[in-house]
């Protein structure tokens, strides 16, 4: 290796195998270029800010345990230390991932959808409609009250909000309409 101290107090170390490590006159940042491009800034908060030259992204952890990876399509990934993943897509969908198995998707358009641990999933549309996914039935429950449910089995239960109820069987027939 060899070793280079500026005028400004700056050390520049240069490898064999071409990485250099530039370390600054007050030794509190520290900058390492790799031969394959890839850089590597360890800035004096102790913030390391590591760039993957091939894979254009960026992975900055932060003192704290906070994680935040960027990619070159502009999606953006945050690793708390809890655990929680959040993942912002470039059409600006947030995507929450948290410990406990629970998943919340948030679109553009006011749309969220939760999926439980369970794989049970709840969709809350910006129109007010909300429909449930469970193993058992489909559920979709409008503004108005209405509730229309569609088992497993097929059967078809609509409770509407004036009261009146009407349930088809499997084949699509009514067997109950009052």
């Amino acid at each position: 290796k060899v070793e280079v101290v500026l005028t400004d107090g700056r050390r520049i170390i240069t490898f064999r195998n071409g990485t250099k490590k530039e370390i600054s006159a007050d030794k509190r940042m520290t900058t390492i270029s790799f031969f394959n491009g890839d850089v590597k800034k360890i800035m004096p908060d102790q913030t390391v800010i590591y760039y993957y030259a091939d894979a254009q992204t960026t992975h900055t952890a932060y003192p704290d345990g906070l994680e935040v990876l960027q990619f070159p399509n502009n999606q953006i990934e945050k690793h708390y230390p809890d655990g929680t993943q959040e993942i912002l897509f470039p059409d600006h969908t947030v995507k929450c991932l948290y410990t406990d198995g629970l998943k919340e998707t948030f679109f553009p358009d006011g749309t969220v959808v939760k999926v439980e641990k369970n794989g049970d999933k709840i969709v809350v549309f910006s129109n007010g409609q909300k429909e449930v996914h469970t193993a058992q039935f489909k559920r979709r429950e409008y503004p108005d009250g209405t509730v229309k449910t569609v088992y497993c089995n097929g059967r078809q239960e609509t409770k509407y909000s004036t009261g009146r109820v009407r349930i088809k069987d499997e084949e699509g027939n009514i067997i109950l309409d009052k």
